[in-house]
């Protein structure tokens, strides 16, 4: 199932993306009408049971008359791991990290599909795209094993890491070059983890104005998806709806001068979730 959140007009709601077409779930006698309501009251068998209902509704919307949101507008964390494939860690000439290295973003920095990344006015020449396999949080996680954490996540879904680079390396926290405005698009749905497929095989993508500029595959990952939320579920309790994005391959733009500027379209995709497309204007 492909949940997202949409807006046609009369503001923010949870829907499940069946081909090119929304079902409202407050068709669907859900117990919630957004998607991280959704994913605090249904476990796995109960999702699939809201995807089946929706299947069989009538009641439904073309995508191409709503807006997409953030699948999770809302969520309490967005956490990012840093430098977690060896190609990247390589090209960045760092060694790989012994320890998962993680920052923040927050919810300011969300947008959907087709929504703008908006280049910062006193440090917009600088601007990256990153590539990313994203996983959501469907079920409270403390101090899970690796063997249990997949039991704990709902789904996946695209994301660009947007990166102001000079911003970032001004500290060596990173966030002040990544908690930007409009520096997260994520989407264009929530893929439920039934129909994701193997986290750990999945190729990764950026295209700039319809050019690859970036190719990977999760399987290149330092720290699996599962290694990745136990690791963090010890010293934080993650919680439904909780945005976890796994890092990037190599490719990035900062190490070939290749930079997001005012017109051009970028596009990450990840295999079978779908891409996330945005245009780039300046401030």
């Amino acid at each position: 199932m492909r949940l997202v959140t949409f807006d046609e007009g009369s503001g923010a709601q949870a829907g499940v993306l069946i081909g090119e077409e929304v079902v409202p779930v407050a068709a669907l006698d859900a117990p919630a009408t957004s998607v991280r309501g959704l994913l605090e009251h249904l476990d796995a068998p109960g999702l699939a049971a809201l995807g089946g209902r929706a299947a069989e509704s009538t009641e439904r919307v073309a995508r191409s008359a709503v807006r997409l949101l953030p699948p999770v507008p809302d969520p309490e964390k967005i956490i990012c791991m840093g430098l977690n494939y060896r190609d990247h860690a390589e090209e960045a000439h760092q060694d790989i990290p012994e320890h998962p290295r993680w920052f923040a973003k927050f919810a300011n920095s969300l947008v959907g599909d087709g929504a703008d990344v908006v280049l910062p006015a006193a440090h917009a020449e600088f601007v990256d795209y990153e590539a990313e396999l994203a996983v959501v949080i469907g079920r409270r996680a403390h101090a899970v094993s690796e063997a249990d954490a997949l039991a704990h996540v709902a789904g996946a879904m695209s994301l660009n890491d947007v990166s102001a680079r000079d911003l970032q390396l001004q500290n060596p926290l990173w966030t002040s070059g990544k908690a930007i405005d409009t520096f997260a698009p994520c989407g264009p749905a929530l893929v439920t983890l039934d129909e994701a497929g193997d986290l750990g095989a999945l190729t990764l993508r950026t295209r700039i104005n319809g050019e690859v500029v970036q190719e990977g595959n999760t399987r290149d990952m330092i720290f699996g998806v599962a290694e990745t939320i136990a690791w963090l579920s010890r010293t934080m309790t993650l919680v439904p709806g909780d945005i976890i994005a796994t890092g990037t391959p190599a490719g990035v733009g900062g190490f070939k001068g290749l930079f997001l500027r005012d017109g051009d379209t970028v596009a990450v995709e990840v295999e079978g979730l779908g891409a996330v497309t945005s245009r780039v204007r300046a401030a």
